[in-house]
């Protein structure tokens, strides 16, 4: 057994939200956290609402929902994550920004307290050299929606430890997640395939070889995908696509990794995707239109 109850969750965005569902729903406590009181509120009602989608569709009751919910505190004070076992940074994808949660964090944690980030790209060794416990550090990359996707990267850094290792799995498997284990380097698995594969279909876009309806309907049509590059790219921020490609960039230090300058162009002008309703497709109308 993890020995594990409590789970904190710092960030109320679609990640941390999606992590809180999941946990809550395997019956664990859930502190999330966020500095905003405005997200947290957002974030509790999409829980409710996205639990209520399940209990339509029949995979769990109403019983499971109500205990879910009951189990899921909310605070903006990192102090609220004292008395848990694990807590899982789920933060922007920004190396500096987690840096200063882990340091903030660390003050307030139990001395067995394991910490996780849910980073996708960004190494876990040098994250966990900046707290006060590396061995008891490691990475979680939950998949977005992290209710429906049944995989979870762990990633051990350098100085993770075999018993926090163990906990971590033994905590996601009760979520009713498939885990693979993913060496230390910059995007682990997923996100070293996946992202340049969105950016060459951005570079795609950008030296006209084809329209964004064109690009995305020959990759759902004619690879099988269920949703197209540039769709996808919308859905999990390109801002996000940005930092992932830059770490991958310098990471390996290589040529075939550089960012497409459209897709700089696009986080420069704050056009992020469905969180901001303008990515390569407008999503301020009933029907999403694109942008090029």
């Amino acid at each position: 057994m993890s020995g594990i109850e409590t789970i904190g969750v710092i960030g109320a965005g679609q990640m941390g939200n999606g992590i809180a569902h999941v946990a809550a729903l395997a019956g664990f406590n859930v502190v999330l956290t966020d500095i905003s009181p405005t997200k947290l509120d957002e974030a509790l009602g999409l829980i409710k609402n996205n639990m209520t989608r399940q209990l339509n569709k029949g995979t769990i009751t109403q019983a499971q929902l109500d205990e879910a919910i009951g189990r899921i505190k909310t605070a903006t004070e990192t102090s609220a994550h004292g008395a848990c076992d694990l807590v899982i940074e789920a933060a922007s994808e920004n190396s500096e920004v987690k840096r200063a949660i882990f340091a903030d964090l660390c003050q307030y944690l139990k001395e067995d307290a394991i910490i996780a980030s849910n980073t996708s790209s960004i190494s876990i060794t040098r994250l966990g050299a900046s707290t006060d416990r590396p061995e008891k550090f490691v990475g979680l990359h939950f998949m977005n929606p992290v209710p429906v996707m049944k995989l979870v990267e762990i990633i051990r850094g350098l100085a993770t430890s075999e018993e926090t290792y163990k906990k971590a799995i033994a905590v996601v498997t009760k979520m009713g997640k498939i885990t693979t284990n993913a060496e230390d380097f910059p995007a682990f698995i997923v996100n070293r395939i996946l992202v340049p594969m969105i950016n060459e279909a951005i570079y795609t876009l950008y030296e006209g070889v084809g329209s964004v309806e064109n690009i995305d309907n020959g990759m759902k049509l004619g690879a099988n995908h269920p949703m197209g590059p540039l769709e996808l790219a919308d859905f999990i921020g390109l801002d996000t696509v940005l930092s992932i490609m830059q770490v991958l960039n310098e990471g390996l230090a290589d040529t075939k990794y550089r960012p497409c300058p459209l897709l700089v162009k696009y986080v420069e002008a704050g056009w992020l995707g469905r969180k901001t309703k303008r990515g390569f497709y407008d999503y301020r109308g009933e029907t999403p239109v694109p942008t090029r």
